[in-house]
């Protein structure tokens, strides 16, 4: 059984821009620039009328891993995130999958943009997995905190993005 994510965020902007806050192709590859850690890219980007689909790369340096981390993994960690949004009654639905380099497990997650007057209501529910004995709960933990932690801050970017691209 893996580690429960949760994170939920408000903002104060319209729909249309909050889901272009998110999943626009300049706004990632500015909050790649800003939190993607080493080596990140936007590695593919598809958007229509029926959604957007794209995968990112977040590189973490072995030095900034957490010591659980490092003593099963040696070296840097390549992190590849794909992310989907689609139209979902009033508001959008999305999934995002995320697999890291060199480690048996991976994170699933389901978010929703949901407006509630002038403001959206962003929320991720997910879970970490890690199939290593003994040791995969104690990783889990520690990485659900990171992922925690990272949704916060890129939260904190998309309110900066829409107050200035608004």
């Amino acid at each position: 059984m893996g580690s429960r994510i949760e994170h939920r965020a408000e903002f104060s902007a319209g729909l249309a821009a909050v889901v272009a806050a998110v999943s626009g192709e300049e706004a990632l590859l500015a909050r790649l620039e800003e939190l993607g850690g080493d080596n990140a890219k936007l590695l593919s980007y598809t958007a229509d009328d029926s959604g957007a689909r794209f995968e990112l790369q977040h590189g973490i340096n072995a030095s900034r891993l957490p010591q659980a981390v490092r003593a099963l993994h040696k070296g840097d960690l390549i992190v590849r995130r794909t992310e989907e949004w689609r139209p979902d009654g009033d508001g959008y639905a999305g999934r995002i999958d995320v697999n890291v380099s060199g480690v048996p497990g991976e994170i699933t997650a389901r978010t929703s943009l949901k407006p509630e007057g002038e403001r959206v209501r962003y929320r991720t529910d997910g879970e970490v997995t890690v199939r290593i004995p003994l040791f995969g709960g104690k990783i889990e933990s520690v990485v659900a905190e990171q992922v925690t932690t990272l949704l916060r801050r890129e939260a904190e970017f998309t309110a900066r993005w829409l107050a200035e691209h608004a």
